[in-house]
C-alpha cells in the first residue's frame, strides 16, 4: 500500500512530544507550588528548559520545514492550523520570559538555581519594571498566558482528532509514525543540527556564565584564607584543619546548618591575665556553605551578606571573664558595616601547648539587617542564628 504523506523528522517528533509533556507538567506545577521551595525552583528550571528547547525548535523548523498539510484539508482549516502553531511558538517564548522577568523584578530576591546545580542570573531590567503596577502586569501575562496555552492545546488536539476521524487524510501519523497509518520518510534528509542545537547551547552557556563572572570574590577563587584584622600580638596559632565556624538556624520550621570555609584569626589569650586577651577574626562571607546551592547563592545576595559590596565580616572578642562552665567574652560582630555585640560562651582545655576550644553565640539577623527584605518577620527564616566555634590552637 502506498504511503499517504510524509512525516516530520525524528528530531522534530522528539522535540514535539518532550515539550508537550513539559508544558502539561508545568501547568500542573504552576497550580500546585503552594510556596514549596523545591517545586518553585523546579518550575523555574523547566521554564528555562522550555525556552531554550523552543529556540532549538524554531531553528530546526527553519532548516527543516514541516511536511505540507493534506491537499484535501479546507483552506480555512489550514490557516487555523498555521495560526495555532504560530501562537504556540509565541507563547513558548513569552511565558518563560515573563516568568524570568517576574522573578527578576520581585521584591523577594530568591535566586534561580536550575535543577539545583546551575546559578541562573536575573534579567537586567529598567527601574520602572520593579514597580508594583509593572509586577502585576507581568504576573498577569505569565498566569493568564497559561490559560491561553490551555485553550491552544485543546484546539490543537481537537483539530488533530477531527482530521483523524474526518474525511481528510489524517495528520497524527506524521507525528506518531506507524500508529495511525503509514507515512513516507521526511521530504529530505534532516539538516541544521549545528545551527539549532549549537545556537541554543552557546546562548545558554553565555547566560549561565554571567553569575560566574561576578564571583571573583568567592572562596573558590581565594586559595589563601581571609586575612584577620591586625593590631594585636597573637600568642596562639589556629589550626584551621581542625577548626570550624558553623552557623545554625531554622528555615521553614526545619533546622539548617552551614560553615564558613574561608576565615582567619589572630589570637592573644592569656588565662592568667584575661584583661590582656584579645581576638580578631575575619570571615570571607562568600565562603558560606549551607549545603545547598540555592541557599549559598541567597546568602551572597544584597539582602543577606551582600558579598560583592561587603566581602568580609569582622569579629572582635574582648572583655573575657571566667564563668562556672568556662569563659565568656563580648563578641563584637560587624557585617555590612552594621555591628552587634553578643556574649560568646566557650570552654577551653589547655594541654601543654595545645588548646581546644568549644564556644557558641546567638546572633539576631534583624539587628544585622540580614534577610530583612524578603522575610522581616521571621516567618520563614528564624531571627536567631546560632554560631558555634570549635577547634584547636598551638601556643607560639
Amino acid at each position: 500500500m502506498q504511503a499517504e504523506s510524509s512525516r516530520y523528522t525524528i528530531v522534530a517528533i522528539i522535540l514535539h512530544w518532550v515539550m508537550a509533556a513539559l508544558l502539561l507538567f508545568m501547568i500542573w506545577l504552576g497550580w500546585n507550588m503552594d510556596d514549596n521551595e523545591v517545586r518553585f525552583q523546579l518550575h523555574k528550571s523547566i521554564g528555562i528548559t522550555i525556552l531554550f528547547l523552543t529556540v532549538v525548535r524554531i531553528l530546526w523548523r527553519w532548516r527543516n520545514p514541516p511536511p505540507p498539510l493534506p491537499d484535501d484539508m479546507p483552506a480555512r482549516e489550514k490557516l487555523a492550523s498555521h495560526l495555532v502553531h504560530m501562537a504556540f511558538y509565541c507563547l513558548m517564548v513569552i511565558l518563560p520570559l515573563a516568568g524570568w522577568l517576574l522573578v527578576s523584578t520581585s521584591k523577594f530576591k530568591v535566586p534561580t538555581v536550575l535543577y539545583g546545580t546551575i546559578s541562573w542570573p536575573h534579567l537586567p531590567v529598567p527601574g520602572f519594571l520593579h514597580s508594583d503596577i509593572a509586577h502585576v502586569i507581568i504576573e498577569n501575562i505569565h498566569s493568564k498566558g497559561a490559560w491561553v496555552l490551555i485553550v491552544l492545546l485543546a484546539l490543537h488536539v481537537a483539530g488533530a482528532v477531527k482530521h483523524e476521524i474526518g474525511a481528510e487524510k489524517g495528520v497524527v501519523k506524521r507525528m506518531i509514525p506507524g500508529l495511525f497509518g503509514k507515512t513516507d520518510g521526511p521530504q529530505r534528509a534532516a539538516r541544521g543540527y549545528p545551527v539549532a542545537f549549537g545556537t541554543a547551547i552557546i546562548l545558554f552557556g553565555l547566560i549561565a556564565a554571567i553569575p560566574l563572572m561576578g564571583s571573583g570574590g568567592s572562596a573558590a577563587q581565594s586559595p589563601e584564607p581571609a586575612a584577620a584584622e591586625t593590631g594585636i600580638q597573637s600568642n596562639w596559632d589556629v589550626n584551621y584543619d581542625t577548626s570550624e565556624i558553623r552557623f545554625t538556624g531554622i528555615y521553614d520550621k526545619k533546622e539548617f546548618t552551614g560553615t564558613f570555609d574561608d576565615w582567619s584569626a589572630d589570637v592573644a589569650f592569656y588565662p592568667d591575665d584575661l584583661a590582656k586577651s584579645d581576638v580578631r577574626v575575619t570571615v570571607r562571607t562568600a565562603s558560606a556553605d549551607a549545603g545547598k546551592k540555592l541557599y549559598n547563592d541567597s546568602l551572597k545576595g544584597a539582602e543577606w551578606f551582600d558579598t560583592n559590596a561587603h566581602p568580609d565580616a569582622n569579629i572582635r572578642l574582648t572583655n573575657f571573664r571566667e564563668t562556672a562552665e568556662g569563659y565568656v567574652a563580648d563578641a563584637e560582630i560587624s557585617i555590612k558595616s552594621i555591628t552587634q555585640t553578643v556574649p560568646l560562651n566557650f570552654t577551653l582545655q589547655i594541654d601543654g601547648d595545645t588548646a581546644t576550644l568549644d564556644g557558641s553565640a546567638v546572633l539576631n539577623r534583624k539587628a544585622l539587617d540580614l534577610g530583612q527584605s524578603s522575610d522581616p518577620s521571621g516567618s520563614w527564616v528564624g531571627q536567631d542564628i546560632t554560631v558555634t566555634v570549635t577547634g584547636t590552637a598551638t601556643r607560639k
